[in-house]
């Protein structure tokens, strides 16, 4: 398995920080037609937010970042480029992640995404909603949760 790396934005490069912007874009943007919201929306400047990211080939091949505030933290922008899926590389953000906090973590899933977030020991919180034209579901893990 690829490493995991992570950082807050500050201390990231600015070549692998646009590699990263450039995977959103092209996964949110591109993809999935997500033009109502801004992709940049200055949540990643914020010190409590941290990017993660896994790096193949000189390219940035899946992405998510961590947002810890307070006593929840989230996880967004869960991203994996079209020629890397398949391969758990969005699963090892996602418990690298995990590991990270010892907090109650939310996320806004996609729906269809509700079991493969169930893996790890993220449950539904409440009712379907459309976020950026696409059915989402609030989703939650405990802490100490396990998968």
């Amino acid at each position: 398995m690829l490493a995991t790396q992570h950082a807050p934005l500050a201390a990231i490069s600015p070549v692998t920080l646009y590699k990263i912007l450039m995977l959103r874009t092209e996964v949110f943007v591109h993809e999935q037609r997500i033009v109502d919201e801004p992709e940049l929306d200055g949540v990643d400047l914020e010190p409590f937010t941290e990017l993660y990211w896994i790096e193949e080939d000189d390219s940035v091949v899946a992405t998510l970042r961590l947002i810890t505030e307070g006593d929840t933290a989230h996880i967004g922008r869960v991203a994996t480029s079209r020629s890397a899926r398949g391969r758990g590389l969005a699963g090892a953000l996602i418990e690298a992640a995990l590991s990270a906090t010892s907090t109650d973590v939310e996320i806004s899933a996609q729906a269809y995404l509700e079991n493969w977030y169930g893996r790890f020991g993220f449950t539904r919180t409440g009712t379907n909603y459309i976020e950026a034209g696409i059915d989402h579901l609030p989703m939650r893990r405990t802490s100490g949760g396990r998968y």
